[in-house]
């Protein structure tokens, strides 16, 4: 089996970096300055206890990486480029090759289900940094990262069985999981939060009360929508002392992927397909989510704009509502 990673950041970074020291056949899909650093130096993964620099074949585009029946295409950009992602991917993939989707949001695996029949939906739990072309950081050690998946849109198979035998053999949590979208609209809710990170960056009483604001509303729509959601000690029983969170080479996990996308002024931000997903169930079933949508707009707001995360007071946006 190997291992095709397309979109080589924070999280993909990470997966195909451990899979590769762990003796895995890995490829990285990257581009721009990203690709070329990591064509020239290599991808270096930096964690608590090392740093390794590991020479992992890297491709810049699907059509390159010499895809092939049973490759295992680990999905991992930002969900707002998985429709362009899964089109090129399909248009270079020929028949039996399975895609996971290691994204945050619940959007992610019916775009891939319309181009590959074998898709699965990887829970991902796992603190990562990427703000520097050709490197990435995994803050938790000696287990990097919980990795759990499922067929989509239920289901376990001999591949989810194979990916996640691979995973637990490169210092990762995993299990394979029929009920996985259950645990996939638990982060959704998770997620909603990472707007207020970045909009607002300190983690005051007011970011707090927001973050309540925004998860109360998807937890309605989630109702009101017929979907179902692992509960929170459920979910925090799986965590349990799994992660253990330090600093690399002195930085410490600052903020989420959505913080990181503003630090990193890259144009785009994934809210669209977290708090947004809250916003489209809450117009199909008719249940208001004034916090998500303000959220939304002013995360959307700062990434157009190239603007830093934390631009406005949490208490401003409270206000604003």
């Amino acid at each position: 089996m190997r291992f095709v990673v397309y979109g080589a950041g924070a999280i993909g970074g990470v997966i195909g970096g451990r899979l590769f020291e762990a003796g895995h056949d890995v490829t990285l899909i990257a581009r721009g300055e990203h690709e070329q650093a990591l064509r020239s130096g290599g991808l270096v993964v930096g964690s608590p206890d090392r740093t390794v620099t590991l020479d992992v074949p890297v491709a810049g585009h699907p059509g390159d990486a010499g895809l092939a029946p049973g490759d295992v295409v680990v999905l991992a950009v930002k969900s707002q480029d998985t429709a362009a992602a899964v089109h090129a991917l399909a248009a270079a993939a020929p028949d039996g090759v399975a895609v996971v989707c290691a994204q945050n949001g619940v959007d992610n695996e019916r775009i891939a289900l319309r181009s590959f029949a074998d898709v699965y939906a990887m829970h991902v739990m796992c603190p990562a940094t990427h703000l520097e072309p050709g490197v990435v950081m995994a803050h938790s050690a000696p287990v990097t990262g919980i990795l759990d998946l499922g067929r989509y849109p239920a289901g376990v198979d001999a591949t989810a069985a194979a990916v996640v035998d691979a995973l637990a053999g490169a210092t990762f949590a995993s299990e394979a999981r029929p009920d996985i979208m259950r645990w996939k609209h638990a982060k959704l809710l998770l997620n909603l939060s990472n707007a207020v990170d970045a909009v607002c960056g300190a983690r005051d009483e007011a970011a707090r009360e927001l973050s309540a604001a925004v998860r109360a509303e998807g937890e309605a729509c989630l109702r009101a929508a017929g979907l179902d959601a692992v509960p929170r000690d459920e979910d925090r029983a799986r965590r349990g002392d799994l992660l253990t969170l330090a600093p690399v080479d002195g930085m410490r996990h600052r903020g989420s992927s959505s913080w990181q996308s503003l630090v990193r002024g890259v144009g785009t931000i994934e809210t669209d397909y977290l708090n947004g997903e809250i916003v489209l169930l809450g117009r199909l079933h008719g249940v208001p989510t004034p916090a998500n949508e303000l959220l939304q707009r002013l995360a959307r707001d700062l990434a157009v704009r190239g603007r830093p995360p934390g631009e406005m007071a949490a208490a401003d946006v409270l206000a604003r509502l």
